[in-house]
């Protein structure tokens, strides 16, 4: 039976007060009240057998999207040494997809267990057929540091989690208020498992082919005031 479509979600991403972010319950603590947003595999009928779950919630403060991931992960690895490596191509990886706007360029963001960081931009979603001698990972790699991030691995609880600070002005172009703005957004993540061949993939939006790069299938985010205390 194939698999059943699904809205994109919709999320009131809320503002937050400041906290300490080197801390991973306090963290936790400052997300609680923030909607959850599950990672699934909606192009397929069934998860997978080794499907681990994770959710991510999303806050807002200043002029910077605030993210913070929780992962179930069996054997958190990666083989990723520097910035700006393949990362999904070298083992668990997290990864953020933000637009301002339809049809806006919009950048993927990575982060890989051992906190190192890949940042991309995109005019359009990359197609297979880009010509000979064209790589669309160089032509979109921005090699300079845009957004921060913190990570922390438990192998006790077999989880990891990201914390990940966002500018404005990364995702729009111009930093600006995020008040009263929407964007569009997906997160996903590739979790490897040693001695598994392929990694098992999910993502935020009701994908129908697990492809990421399909911003009609994207979420959005509604920037709003702060939560109700």
């Amino acid at each position: 039976m194939p698999p059943v479509p699904s809205l994109p979600p919709h999320i009131d991403c809320l503002s937050m007060p400041r906290f300490a972010a080197d801390d991973v319950e306090t963290v936790r603590a400052a997300f609680l009240s923030a909607t959850p947003i599950p990672l699934r595999q909606t192009w397929r009928s069934a998860t997978e057998d080794d499907f681990a779950p994770g959710h991510v919630r999303t806050g807002w403060r200043d002029e910077s999207l605030l993210v913070f991931a929780e992962l179930t992960d069996a054997d958190v690895f990666t083989n990723a040494q520097r910035h700006n490596d393949r990362f999904w191509e070298l083992g668990d990886t997290f990864e953020m997809f933000l637009q301002p706007a339809p049809g806006q360029p919009y950048v993927e963001l990575h982060v890989s267990p051992n906190n190192l960081r890949l940042q991309l931009r995109f005019a359009a979603p990359p197609s297979p057929g880009s010509g000979p001698g064209v790589d669309p990972f160089e032509t979109a790699l921005i090699r300079d540091d845009v957004f921060t991030s913190t990570t922390w691995l438990d192998p006790h609880t077999h989880e990891w989690c990201v914390f990940a600070e966002v500018p404005a002005g990364v995702v729009a172009g111009i930093s600006s208020p995020l008040a009263g703005s929407d964007w569009r957004f997906s997160f996903s993540r590739y979790d490897y498992t040693r001695g598994r061949e392929q990694p098992v993939i999910s993502s935020s939006s009701p994908h129908t082919r697990p492809a990421f790069h399909r911003p009609h299938e994207w979420g959005t985010l509604a920037f709003r005031g702060a939560a109700a205390i």
